[in-house]
């Protein structure tokens, strides 16, 4: 099982191109025009098209889920997103988690890692804030 330390740190850049936001909008049910309509978006507050959150959410628990699982067994126990700015389409975003607790679960099997999270923009700005908690262990 991977050791998992408070302190410790993973982050990825993802760039979230237009028919990549259109494309996750569609099969995630997302059928809102800010997410593949440029004509709509312009007309919007933001003026362009943005990713949907369930896209910018999705990388965030998929950055978990890939960093943990390469020498070790995890899943995700919860997650809780906050919405500070809009992702932009064609934009490259750093997603970025930082350990907080390892908490030993003898009931679970392994260790409950709670986690602090954000999605920067471009702009270095928080765009998603995020907190997870995920099980580390030998096996599921």
């Amino acid at each position: 099982m991977m050791a998992v330390r408070p302190h410790d740190r993973f982050a990825a850049e993802v760039t979230i191109t237009r028919e990549d936001a259109a494309d996750y909008a569609r099969r995630a049910g997302d059928g809102n025009p800010i997410h593949h309509d440029p004509v709509y978006a312009a007309s919007t507050r933001f003026g362009r098209v943005i990713a949907s959150g369930a896209q910018t959410t999705g990388l965030l628990m998929g950055l978990t889920a890939t960093h943990f699982s390469r020498s070790s067994a995890m899943v995700g126990l919860d997650f809780w997103f906050r919405f500070r700015r809009p992702v932009f389409v064609d934009e490259t975003v750093r997603l970025e988690w930082l350990v907080i607790a390892v908490r030993p679960s003898p009931r679970l099997g392994g260790d409950v890692v709670e986690l602090r999270g954000r999605l920067r923009n471009a702009a270095g700005e928080t765009a998603v804030g995020a907190k997870g908690r995920v099980l580390v262990t030998d096996r599921l």
